[in-house]
C-alpha cells in the first residue's frame, strides 16, 4: 500500500526568516517590496510541487525598522499578483479578525479565490499588542477571550456570506435576459454580539466554496478555535514530544466536536539551513547568528517577555519572576514557548537570541538535505505532523535548495507528490468542498433542490 503523503507549505518572508538574512552579500536588501522577488519565489515553490505559499501579516510596523526589512506588502494584494504567474500552488494570507470587518474580508478572499481558480487560503489570527490597537482607535488590546469570541463570530459571518450565493445562481441566459436567479442569492440577516451584517456578498460563491481555513494559535483558546474551524494549523513546536502532544490534543478536540480528525492538517514550522555537508550547514547557521545585532534583538525579546530591556543581560539567563502565561494577553503560546526553551536548555540571553533569530520560536535545523529529509520523515512517522511549514532562513537560496535537494528525497521515499493531481488548494490538502448551508438542502418553496456539491471540486 502506498504511503500517505505529507503536505508542504512555503512560509515566505522577504529575504528569509533569519533576522540577519538581509545582511548576507547574496541578499536583495529591499526584497520586501519587490514584486519580481516574490514572483521568483512563487515559481520556485510551484516547481517543487509544494501545496501552498503563505505570507504572514500584522496591521502594525513590527519591531525596530533598523533591525531587518520591516515593511510588508498587503498579502491578499500580493497573492493576487502571484496568482497570475502560477497555475497550481495554493495562496494563503494572514488576515486579522481583530481589525477587519467580515464583509470586506470575505469579499477579498472570495475575489482571490476566483482570480486564482480556487487556490486561496485564509490564516485566521486574533491580533495582539497595544501598538496594533492604537492604529485602530483603541487604547489597548482587547482581552484574549474577547478576541477569540469575536474571531468565532467573524468566521461564522464570513462563511454565511460565501454561502449567500448558490453554486447554480448564475445562469447567464442571454435569450431570456436573466444573468442570475434572484431566489438563489440570499441575505444572511446576521445579528450577533460583535457584528450585524445583512448580505448577500457582492461576489458569487468562491470556486472552493470557502477558501481553505488556516489557524496558527496554540493557546488553549487557540486550540479550541482550531478544533472547531481550522482545516490546517500552522504551529511552532521545539521538540518531537511537544509536537506529538500538540497533534493528539488538537485532533482529539476536533473529534470531540464531531469532526473527522483527518480534516484538520497539523503543520509545524521548520527553519532548514542546508549545506552540502553538515559542517557547511552549521557554518552558514553560525554566520547568520554572528550577523545579528544584539541590541535590536534584545529589545524585541524584552517586548515578547513584557520586560524592560535593561532587565536582560546578554551573558546571563533570563531573570526570575517572569509573568505566568495566564497574565499574558497576547501571543500567549509564543511567550510560553520562548520561556520554556530558555529554561529547559539554560540559555543565556545571547544564546536565546541566536536560537530565536532564525524562526522566532520555530524549530531550526542545520544539516544536509538527507538529514533535513530524515527529520521531516521522523516527525511525520511519529505522529507529530501531517506536513510542514517550510521557513527558509535565507531567500531565495534556502527555498531553491529545499526544492532541488530535499523534495526529491521525499519523493523517492514515497512521502511527497511527483505531480499535482488537483487544481484547487483544497484538493492539494485532500479536503472536501464545503456544502452551502443556505442552499445545499431540499428547498421546495420555489421548486428548487440543493446543488449536491458538498464534496465535488469547483473546477
Amino acid at each position: 500500500m502506498p504511503r500517505k503523503q505529507l503536505h508542504l507549505n512555503a512560509f515566505l518572508m522577504s529575504t528569509g526568516h533569519h533576522e540577519a538574512s538581509w545582511r548576507l552579500p547574496e541578499s536583495h536588501a529591499e526584497a520586501n517590496s519587490d514584486l519580481e522577488h516574490y514572483k521568483n519565489l512563487a515559481r520556485i515553490a510551484e516547481r517543487g510541487l509544494l501545496d501552498s505559499l503563505f505570507f504572514a501579516d500584522v496591521p502594525v510596523l513590527m519591531g525596530d525598522p533598523g533591525r531587518r526589512p520591516a515593511a510588508k506588502l498587503e498579502p491578499t494584494v500580493l497573492l493576487t499578483a502571484l496568482a497570475g504567474v502560477t497555475e497550481r500552488i495554493g495562496l494563503i494570507a494572514t488576515a486579522s479578525t481583530s481589525y477587519n470587518e467580515p464583509y470586506n474580508l470575505a469579499r477579498r478572499f472570495a475575489s482571490l479565490d476566483h482570480i486564482s481558480g480556487g487556490r486561496a487560503g485564509w490564516n485566521i489570527v486574533t491580533t495582539a499588542g497595544a501598538d496594533a490597537a492604537r492604529n485602530f482607535g483603541l487604547d489597548d488590546t482587547p482581552l484574549h477571550r474577547d478576541r477569540y469570541r469575536r474571531a468565532a463570530e467573524f468566521v461564522e459571518v464570513s462563511t454565511k456570506l460565501w454561502d449567500s450565493w448558490a453554486d447554480d445562481a448564475v445562469v447567464a441566459d442571454k435569450e431570456a435576459g436573466v444573468h442570475a436567479l434572484a431566489d438563489r442569492v440570499r441575505s444572511i440577516g446576521h445579528t450577533g454580539e460583535f457584528f450585524r451584517v445583512d448580505g448577500p456578498l457582492n461576489v458569487q460563491r468562491p470556486p472552493q466554496g470557502y477558501p481553505l481555513l488556516v489557524q496558527a494559535g496554540s493557546s488553549e483558546n487557540g486550540k479550541d478555535f482550531a478544533a472547531r474551524y481550522a482545516e490546517a494549523v500552522f504551529t511552532a513546536q521545539q521538540t518531537l514530544e511537544e509536537g506529538v502532544a500538540f497533534y493528539k490534543d488538537v485532533k482529539q478536540r476536533a473529534e470531540a466536536l464531531g469532526r473527522d480528525p483527518d480534516g484538520i492538517k497539523i503543520l509545524p514550522g521548520i527553519v532548514p539551513v542546508i549545506g552540502d555537508t553538515e559542517a557547511e550547514a552549521l557554518e552558514l547557521d553560525a554566520e547568520l547568528d554572528r550577523l545579528i545585532v544584539p541590541e535590536y534583538a534584545k529589545r524585541q525579546l524584552a517586548k515578547t517577555l513584557r520586560l524592560d530591556p535593561a532587565d536582560l543581560h546578554l551573558d546571563r539567563e533570563l531573570p526570575d519572576g517572569l509573568p505566568d502565561e495566564d497574565e499574558i494577553e497576547g501571543a500567549k503560546s509564543r511567550y510560553t514557548l520562548v520561556v520554556e526553551l530558555a529554561r529547559r536548555e539554560k540559555l543565556t540571553v545571547r544564546r536565546l537570541i541566536g536560537r530565536l533569530g532564525g524562526g522566532r520560536g520555530h524549530r531550526t535545523f542545520a544539516g544536509t538535505a538527507e538529514q533535513v529529509a530524515d527529520t521531516i520523515e521522523h516527525w511525520y512517522d511519529s505522529g507529530a505532523a501531517d506536513g510542514f511549514n517550510i521557513m527558509p532562513a535565507v531567500l531565495p537560496s534556502g527555498l531553491e535548495v529545499f526544492v532541488d535537494r530535499v523534495v526529491p528525497i521525499l519523493q523517492e521515499r514515497g512521502l511527497f507528490r511527483t505531480e499535482y493531481t488537483g487544481s484547487t488548494l483544497r484538493e492539494h490538502y485532500g479536503l472536501p468542498r464545503p456544502a452551502n448551508r443556505l442552499f445545499d438542502t431540499v428547498d421546495t418553496s420555489e421548486g428548487h433542490t440543493g446543488t449536491g456539491l458538498a464534496t465535488t471540486a469547483a473546477r
